[in-house]
């Protein structure tokens, strides 16, 4: 059964969506928007059918710059800021399950950076942007060491990059996708479920 609502950050008011599973939840999945895009992205939207179907409670935020109606992205700090005070309200609506934070592409980069602050259990990043276009050498890398299991989802024609695995980061590249991952959502999702079973987030 979904729901919406706004939450107050000191950044602004951010936008819930929330969506409840039928049986008890496994987990609680916040999912945050691409820095010039919405939460009805078609991935996050596919994510959101799978994991619920899955046992997941999925809150889909936006950001408060969006809400406000700017396309253009807050300043890191800013985003990051509204991301751990909507966090910390969820966690309190949603006790006793983990906290799994994630989103696509600027949204992945903001869960990558707060993990450690909010306690969460686990990251799903979809297409992390590992630098800007034809700029390899700036490389985003570094915010994806957030301490925790953290699954990165990214097309192989991605022209921000692909990030290499790493002990606690799990790679995979789904052919033929470019960075809005839209040619094949449900196999995008599926893939995200599966890693979620695996480390008993879902049914």
């Amino acid at each position: 059964m979904p729901y919406d609502d706004v939450l107050n950050t000191p950044r602004g008011p951010a936008r819930v969506d929330t969506d409840l599973p039928a049986a008890p939840a496994r987990a609680l999945l916040v999912l945050g928007h691409g820095a010039g895009g919405g939460v009805d992205a078609p991935d996050l939207v596919a994510l959101r059918d799978a994991a619920v179907a899955a046992g997941l409670v999925v809150v889909r935020v936006t950001q408060p710059y969006r809400v406000a109606g700017r396309r253009a992205p807050a300043p890191a700090g800013h985003l990051d800021e509204a991301w751990t005070a909507v966090s910390a309200v969820l966690r309190d609506r949603h006790p006793g399950v983990p906290l799994l934070v994630g989103g696509r592409s600027s949204g992945a980069r903001v869960a990558c950076r707060t993990a450690p602050t909010v306690a969460a259990a686990g990251v799903v990043a979809l297409a992390f942007p590992l630098h800007p276009p034809g700029r390899p050498e700036r490389s985003r890398a570094g915010e994806l060491a957030t301490g925790v299991p953290t699954l990165v989802v990214n097309g192989d024609r991605d022209p921000f990059g692909v990030p290499a695995p790493a002990p606690t980061v799990r790679v995979v590249i789904r052919p033929g996708e470019r960075h809005d991952l839209r040619g094949d959502p449900a196999a995008t999702a599926a893939v995200v479920v599966d890693w979620l079973r695996r480390h008993g987030w879902a049914r």
